[in-house]
């Protein structure tokens, strides 16, 4: 799955492309997995990610532009889930199931990452890329739910980046080495947390601890923080 503009080789009228392929190189393309048909996301099915439950099922939280303008999280299932190519997606009549929260502008909400579990309280947790325009830094909002339809919005930041770094976009966080690196809530295990910078158009990463009990993720090296220190390419490589 893909953002994909079908009426242009430029950004607009974004909607979700699907292709498979049996080894990564080649590559057939079917129809449009979501195309922007609803008020909460006709000016865009943007950014989203797939969360895999362990029974083998799965949905997609993705962010939808709405008829305003503003951005809303939205939950889409498969049509027919025994399909393995997963042709075809049915938006869930509880759209958008995420709001912009108080003081959050409603156009600096956006890109839901793959929801992970959380053994101590028996949740689903996902977080959002935003900003905070006092001092224009990138934040990231995290989320839990039960149902991926109801969510609660997590006290404070999970990690607030220095000033200047603007709008954190395509938030990703994943574990790296120490502990058991397989699990999100591993003790002692060493997290990635990236963004894609709205400002300049690259993408950052930064190493650093997660607490998910007190739900903050804090670099090793606050002078490599997220935004202003390591790249994953040097050069034009974007969310």
């Amino acid at each position: 799955f893909y953002q994909h503009n079908p009426k242009g080789s430029v950004w607009g009228n974004i909607a979700w492309g699907h292709a498979v392929s049996r080894d990564l190189v080649h590559w057939r393309h079917l129809p449009l997995a979501m195309v922007p048909d609803q008020w909460y996301d006709i000016n865009g099915v943007w950014t989203g990610s797939a969360t895999v439950f362990p029974d083998g099922t799965l949905n997609m939280l993705y962010t939808g532009n709405t008829d305003t303008l503003a951005q809303v999280t939205c939950l889409a299932v498969p049509a027919d889930p025994s399909d393995p190519l997963l042709r075809s997606w049915v938006k869930h009549s509880a759209n958008p199931v995420m709001l912009p929260p108080p003081g959050i502008g409603l156009k600096d909400f956006r890109d839901p990452l793959t929801a992970w579990f959380d053994d101590s309280d028996s949740t689903w947790r996902t977080i959002i890329g935003s900003k905070d325009d006092n001092g224009h830094a990138g934040i990231v909002l995290s989320y839990k739910t039960k149902d991926f339809v109801s969510y609660e919005l997590m006290p404070g930041d999970m990690h607030r980046g220095p000033d200047g770094t603007g709008m954190y976009e395509c938030i990703d966080l994943y574990p790296v080495g120490g502990a058991d690196d397989s699990k999100m809530n591993s003790s002692g295990a060493l997290y990635v947390l990236k963004e894609s910078s709205d400002d300049d158009r690259h993408d950052y990463y930064a190493l650093g601890r997660f607490d998910a009990a007190e739900n903050t993720w804090t670099p090793l090296d606050a002078e490599a923080d997220l935004g202003i220190g390591l790249r994953y390419d040097w050069g034009k490589y974007y969310a």
